[in-house]
């Protein structure tokens, strides 16, 4: 029997404590996206010392990058963007991408199947032990500008 995803949909997560680490950037949505996500992610969740598996998070950074690149679009500058929070309280790491496409058509299906039979990207988060969520990006007079792909990742 295939093992099962460990992918769950989430409410997009929100918390009301700053976080003990976050960090932002805008990487050009092009071949090399994956790898420059995964190095810079790999170097900042260094820096900030954060104890988990820094690389299984750095590839997941590049996998929900690079699925962002293939799958959905840039905004208007030609990039999409990725952030890193490790929250205040159990110091787990949320990875987000935003991009400009403001669906993720099949999203329930994908996280609910096993981990052999989800798509390549998202088998990482499910490795991971990832919580995978997502939701429309709106603008300050609600009107939708893409969406945002956000996996929590444990500590352990």
């Amino acid at each position: 029997m295939a093992e099962e995803s460990q992918a769950v949909t989430l409410l997009p997560y929100e918390s009301a404590e700053d976080p003990a680490f976050d960090w932002c950037t805008a990487l050009l949505a092009d071949e090399g996206a994956g790898r420059n996500a995964r190095l810079r992610s790999r170097s900042w969740l260094t820096i900030a010392r954060w104890p988990g598996d820094v690389d299984l998070a750095a590839r997941v950074a590049d996998k929900l990058v690079e699925n962002a690149v293939r799958h959905a679009k840039p905004f208007a500058d030609g990039r999409i963007r990725l952030r890193l929070i490790v929250t205040a309280d159990t110091h787990e790491l949320l990875v987000e991408v935003d991009d400009a496409y403001p669906e993720f058509p099949g999203f329930e299906n994908t996280t609910n199947q096993s981990v052999d039979a989800m798509p390549t990207g998202l088998r990482w988060v499910a490795h991971c032990r990832g919580r995978l969520s997502w939701g429309v990006l709106k603008d300050d007079d609600g009107v939708s500008g893409g969406k945002t792909v956000q996996a929590m990742l444990p500590v352990d």
